[in-house]
């Protein structure tokens, strides 16, 4: 019987991070590694009755992460870095995922939706590891001639949204058991403009709202994250009656409120990335926790092979994405690098295979080596890619001068 509760978990992740962060390693990995410890392949400390409540406090974090986004998701800065940002959002992250698919249903004796489940939850580009280094960049005016360092954020975070949205296809079509996926792709394109209209027009109203009766910024906050899952939940209610992507509404949401109101935009973001420094603890906490270490072990070599394909056929994708492009060699080397790391995103959506099988009483085999594959491309991608960026940026990105 697991003795561990929230406060433990909590003090337990933050000296992870700390210790690892003084190591030159992302955080995140001491906290996932916190949580394989104490999970059920480890020690078995912690409380069930926490992990029970995983599912919730995940979708909790996968809200955070597509706020952060649309508050972040500037249509001005897009509009400068082109057309270009388009592709590198869909095109490298196709190429991945349709590797995956491919490779993982004979290394991973997967069937192929189990395996493009897996690569639909790999495919995301990690904003917890990219986000820092090019505003790290941009302070140091690498690279700001060419704007590589915004379309590198923009595509990213255009990234994880189709990522997210496929991810959320497949998942229905695998826990409704049935083969209409011709039909849910048509529906996709309606679901996504209903969600991007229904989240522009609360993001409207909700700045009515604000200048009416000027809440402070924490009201503002718990307003926004209420929201968000309001429409995730409209989501499951009118699925099979309309199609309707909620994911997508509530980045709309955050998005016209940027692009209307900086001034409400900027303090909400602030506040939502104090509420991810908690949100993130506890997700790679409990995404660690529920990790079979004897399937990941099984899947250990296989799963590598996996997710090298995969990020060569990233790569090669990026690289045509630039190739007419005015950056240079260096240059595109760096984007290619730069677009490999992985953590958030499957933090996030990594384990809900494994959930949705055991929920809807299926086999869950394929979703333990779903997750187990996913926590394999935190720990090998997201500190490696890290480095590696920053490594080639500070070679290939020069300083431009203060008077550019």
């Amino acid at each position: 019987m697991g003795w561990l509760g929230f406060a433990e978990l909590v003090i337990l992740g933050l000296l992870a991070d700390g210790l690892f962060r003084r190591l030159g390693v992302p955080g995140l990995i001491g906290m996932l590694l916190v949580g394989v410890a104490l999970g059920s392949s480890g020690l078995g400390a912690i409380d069930p009755r926490l992990l029970a409540l995983s599912g919730d406090l995940r979708q909790m974090a996968l809200i955070v992460i597509l706020l952060r986004v649309g508050f972040a998701l500037n249509l001005t800065t897009l509009r400068q870095v082109g057309g270009r940002v388009l592709l590198l959002a869909w095109i490298p992250a196709s190429c991945e995922g349709l590797m995956i698919t491919a490779v993982a249903q004979p290394l991973l004796a997967l069937s192929w939706l189990e395996a493009a489940l897996l690569g639909s939850v790999v495919a995301a580009v990690s904003p917890a590891v990219v986000v820092p280094l090019m505003l790290r960049l941009i302070e140091e005016r690498r690279g700001t001639a060419k704007a590589i360092p915004s379309m590198v954020m923009a595509a990213a975070s255009l990234d994880d949204i189709a990522v997210i949205v496929v991810n959320g296809l497949l998942l229905g079509l695998l826990v409704q058991q049935q083969s209409d996926l011709p039909g849910r792709l048509l529906g996709l394109p309606l679901g996504l403009a209903l969600g991007a209209a229904a989240g522009a027009l609360l993001g409207w109203g909700l700045i009515r709202w604000i200048e009416r009766f000027r809440p402070n910024a924490n009201r503002q906050v718990l307003i926004v994250l209420a929201l968000a899952l309001l429409l995730l939940r409209l989501q499951e209610r009118l699925n099979g009656l309309v199609p309707f992507t909620g994911l997508v509404a509530a980045i709309a949401l955050g998005v016209v409120i940027l692009e209307w109101r900086q001034d409400l935009a900027h303090p909400i973001a602030a506040k939502l990335a104090s509420i991810w420094v908690f949100a993130e603890l506890v997700l790679f906490v409990l995404v660690g926790a529920q990790l079979n270490l004897a399937v990941a072990w099984r899947s250990g070599l296989a799963g590598l092979a996996v997710l090298a394909l995969g990020l060569l056929a990233r790569s090669i994708g990026t690289l045509a994405c630039l190739h007419d492009s005015p950056l240079s060699a260096g240059e595109r080397l760096f984007v290619v690098v730069a677009y490999t790391p992985k953590a958030t995103v499957q933090a996030a959506i990594g384990a809900m295979p494994l959930m949705a099988m055991q929920a809807a009483g299926l086999p869950s085999g394929a979703g333990e080596v779903i997750l187990a594959v996913a926590v394999l491309s935190i720990v090998t991608t997201a500190p490696a890619g890290a480095w590696l960026s920053a490594w080639v940026a500070d070679r290939v990105l020069k300083p431009e001068p203060a008077d550019a």
